[in-house]
C-alpha cells in the first residue's frame, strides 16, 4: 500500500517526542529533521515540506505544549493537522447534480496514468453508492486500444459504451454521445478522452474543444501516484488550460513513495476526491485527507474500516454468525461464509491497515498470499462431507475422517488439524470477549496502540509453526 515507507519513517521520528514527561526544542528539532528527510524521500515538494515543517514549529514551540502534560502526543496532534491540511484538509466530493439530471464528468490525463480503467471504477461506484444511471463515451480517437479497453469494461460491469472508432473528432463523439446518453436516461455520464505520454499543444486543443462543447460539471485530472512530485507539474499544466476541478490518484495500492498526494493539493489548489486503491472495478474510495493523514502515522482508519465492512458484508448474516461464535454452534460452513466476506473486503494487509497500532503485523502479513491460504481452507472443507461441516465434533473425535479429507484436498493431516485450531480458536475468542470487562478492552486496546500483541492473541500465536499449511490471517 501507498505510503507505508513514510509511515515507518514519521512514526519512528514521532517516537523522539512521545513518552517524554518534558520537551524541549532541541528534542522538537531533532525530530522535525527526521520528518523533514522522511518527506524529502517520499519526493515531496521541497516548499510543501518548507511550509509544513514551518507550520509545526510554530505551534509546537508554544509555552503551552512545552510545558504542558503529555507534551508528545500534543506534537502528534499538531503532526497530524498539519498532515491532514497538507493533503487537502477537508473531503470534497463529486458536484452530483440533483436525481433526474445529468451529470458530465470529462477525464483528462496522461496516457499511461490509469484514466480508462479509473473511468469504469467510477461507474461500478457511483451506480452502486448513489443510484445512478452511467453511460461511458469513448473520446480517444488516437489509441484503437483505448476505444477497446472502454468497452471491454463497460461489458464487464454492464455500462453502455458510445464510441465512433478513430476517424471522427473527438467533439463529433462527444456531440453524439451526449445525444444517446439522454436518449437511453442516463444520469452519469463519463467521457474518456485521449492521453498522451507528455503534454503538447495539440492535446491541449482538443481537450479545450471537448470541454467546450461537453460542458461538463467535472473536469477530474487522473495523476499516478507512483510519479511522485512530477505529477505537480503535469497538475499545472492542465489546470492552467482546463481548470481542472478535482483529482483522482491512482495505484494507491502500489509502492508509491506519497509525493503526489502530500504536494498536489497544495501546489495547485485543485483537491483530490478520489483515490484508486486496486487493480479490481469496484476498488476506488472518496478521498478524505483526516482518514489517510492518520493511516499515515499509524493511528488507524476505523471509519473506512467500517464503510469496507457495510459495503461488502450482510449486517443480518454477521449478526447470525456473532450469535452462532457465542452459543458454539459455529460450524465448516460459516466459516467458509466468513472467509468469503474477508475476500471481498480486500487483502488482509489492507484490513490491518485500517487498524490502529498493527503496522508491524501488517508488514509480515505482506508476503502472505491471502487468497491462496482462502482457497487452500476452501479445498479442505469441500472435502468434508455436509455432516462433517455441520458437526465439527465429528472431525474432532476421528484420525480416519482427518486422514480421508488430507488426500481428498491434497493437503496434510497438519493443515487439517490446523483449520480445527483455528475453528475452535474464534469460537474460543469470542466467547471470552464476551466475558470481558470494560477494564479488559480497555487494556486490549492499548496494547494494540503501543504496537504490541494483546495477551490473548499472544498466547494463541504459542507453539504454532511457520509450515505451508499455518493459516495467519
Amino acid at each position: 500500500m501507498a505510503f507505508d515507507s513514510l509511515s515507518s519513517r514519521l512514526q519512528m521520528a514521532l517516537r523522539r517526542v512521545t513518552g517524554k514527561g518534558k520537551l524541549n526544542e532541541s528534542d522538537i528539532d531533532d525530530m522535525l529533521k527526521e520528518v523533514r528527510l522522511s518527506l524529502l524521500e517520499a519526493d515531496v515538494n521541497f516548499k510543501v515540506v518548507k511550509d509544513f515543517l514551518n507550520r509545526i514549529k510554530q505551534e509546537a514551540y508554544g509555552e503551552k505544549i512545552m510545558k504542558g502534560l503529555n507534551p508528545g502526543q500534543q506534537v502528534v496532534k499538531i503532526v497530524r493537522e498539519e498532515l491532514k491540511n497538507t493533503l487537502g484538509s477537508e473531503t470534497v466530493e463529486l458536484n452530483l447534480k440533483p436525481q433526474g439530471k445529468p451529470t458530465v464528468i470529462m477525464m483528462a490525463g496522461l496516457q499511461g496514468a490509469g484514466k480508462t480503467t479509473a473511468v469504469g471504477k467510477m461507474a461500478v461506484y457511483y451506480r452502486k453508492k448513489f443510484n445512478k444511471k452511467p453511460f461511458l463515451i469513448a473520446a480517444d480517437i488516437y489509441r484503437p486500444a483505448a476505444i477497446d479497453q472502454l468497452v471491454t469494461i463497460g461489458k464487464q460491469i454492464g455500462v453502455p459504451v458510445f464510441e465512433m472508432g478513430t476517424k471522427v473528432k473527438a467533439e463529433k463523439i462527444v456531440k453524439e454521445g451526449l445525444k444517446e446518453a439522454q436518449n437511453q436516461g442516463a444520469d452519469f455520464i463519463i467521457i474518456d478522452t485521449a492521453g498522451r505520454l507528455h503534454i503538447n499543444e495539440e492535446l491541449m486543443e482538443e481537450l479545450v474543444n471537448v470541454k467546450s462543447e461537453a460542458n461538463p460539471d467535472e473536469i477530474l485530472l487522473t495523476v499516478d501516484a507512483m510519479t511522485g512530485q512530477d505529477a505537480v507539474n503535469v497538475a499545472l499544466s492542465f489546470h492552467e488550460k482546463l481548470n481542472v476541478t478535482g483529482i483522482i490518484l491512482t495505484k494507491m495500492d502500489g509502492d508509491t513513495r506519497g509525493g503526489a498526494a502530500l504536494s498536489i493539493k497544495t501546489m495547485t489548489g485543485v483537491p483530490i476526491k478520489l483515490m484508486s486503491t486496486g487493480e479490481k472495478l469496484d476498488q476506488i474510495e472518496i478521498f478524505y485527507p483526516d482518514r489517510l493523514a492518520d493511516r499515515i502515522l499509524g493511528m488507524g482508519d476505523v471509519l473506512s474500516l467500517i464503510d469496507t465492512v457495510t459495503e461488502n458484508v450482510d449486517e443480518d448474516e454477521m449478526m447470525d454468525m456473532a450469535e452462532k461464535l457465542m452459543s458454539n454452534k459455529f460450524n465448516y460452513n460459516d466459516l467458509l461464509k466468513q472467509l468469503k466476506m474477508f475476500k471481498r473486503m480486500g487483502s488482509i494487509s489492507k484490513i490491518l491497515g485500517f487498524l490502529p497500532g498493527l503496522g508491524k503485523i501488517k508488514d509480515a502479513m505482506k508476503n502472505v498470499d491471502g487468497t491462496k491460504e482462502f482457497e487452500r481452507i476452501e479445498v479442505i472443507i469441500g472435502s468434508m462431507t455436509e455432516e462433517e461441516r455441520r458437526n465439527p465434533q465429528l472431525i474432532n473425535q476421528s484420525a480416519t475422517r482427518r486422514s480421508r479429507i488430507a488426500k481428498g484436498s491434497g493437503t496434510s493431516v497438519t493443515e487439517v488439524n490446523r483449520l480445527r485450531d483455528m475453528l475452535e480458536q474464534q469460537i474460543k475468542t469470542m466467547k471470552k470477549m464476551s466475558t470481558m470487562s470494560e477494564t479488559d478492552m480497555m487494556r486490549m486496546s492499548q496494547q494494540i496502540q503501543n504496537g504490541q500483541m494483546p495477551n490473548q492473541m499472544g498466547r494463541q500465536r504459542q507453539g504454532k509453526g511457520k509450515g505451508k499449511g499455518n493459516f495467519r490471517f
